[in-house]
């Protein structure tokens, strides 16, 4: 990984997936994705404040948050939400020794890899596994990585956003805007950037639709009209923002 934008870039693919979880949490009860039981909290909400605070440059929190997923972990290896998570701090750390000219920083990035891949095994139809990975890789992708491989993390990343949106297909228009518009963004920019304008239209005309009077419609009615570039993508409105 030899990119100086490669921690920039990982920072705001995973902020945008714990944003995505800060609006995602009504979620439908029948969601028995979540490894976590009914009266505990899910995995998300002990790691969320803390990854968000290791993006602004705070890497004890950061390291907290890490220690919480290796200690769960070490008492439930299968545990896949706090593997995915693990996966996606991995990944970060992999661009923090690259950025130090760390010859770990390629062994972390394939591991990080490497546990998400193994976390959606475990829990192959939890949208809390599925969303913090492809958030994770759409945002990798465009990083300074093989073509190849580029194409690979993107593909998978899209694949993981339209196995959610079939999964919440019974209970999506019920969730918050925030997490609606950006499922439905991340998939209108995944299509593009693979080559498929027509998929990638169809999205932005259903944002249009299903997130009328919000920035996500806004932006999605100028990308409809050319009048703005079609590698842009709506800035994440969600609550980390504020």
């Amino acid at each position: 990984m030899k990119s100086r934008y490669l921690l920039t870039v990982v920072l705001v693919g995973i902020s945008s997936a714990l944003s995505a979880f800060a609006a995602q949490q009504g979620e439908s009860k029948d969601d028995k994705a979540s490894t976590s039981t009914t009266n505990s909290p899910r995995f998300a909400d002990l790691v969320r404040a803390d990854f968000f605070a290791g993006m602004q440059g705070d890497r004890a929190r950061f390291e907290r948050a890490m220690q919480l997923c290796e200690t769960t972990l070490a008492k439930t290896p299968e545990d896949a939400e706090a593997m995915v998570w693990h996966g996606s701090g991995l990944l970060i750390r992999s661009a923090q020794a690259g950025q130090a000219k760390d010859v770990k920083s390629e062994v972390l990035f394939q591991k990080g890899l490497d546990e998400m891949d193994r976390a959606v095994v475990l829990a192959p139809d939890s949208p809390s596994v599925l969303l913090p990975q492809g958030a994770t890789l759409l945002s990798v992708s465009k990083t300074a990585i093989s073509p190849e491989l580029s194409k690979k993390l993107l593909r998978q990343g899209v694949d993981d956003y339209e196995k959610v949106l079939r999964l919440q297909t019974s209970y999506f228009a019920t969730l918050p805007l925030h997490a609606r518009g950006e499922l439905l963004s991340g998939l209108a920019d995944g299509w593009h950037r693979l080559g498929d304008e027509a998929r990638a239209r169809e999205y932005h005309q259903r944002i249009v639709r299903e997130c009328a009077g919000s920035a996500y419609a806004s932006d999605s009615e100028m990308w409809l009209n050319h009048r703005v570039s079609t590698d842009s993508r709506p800035k994440c409105q969600g609550c980390h923002v504020k």
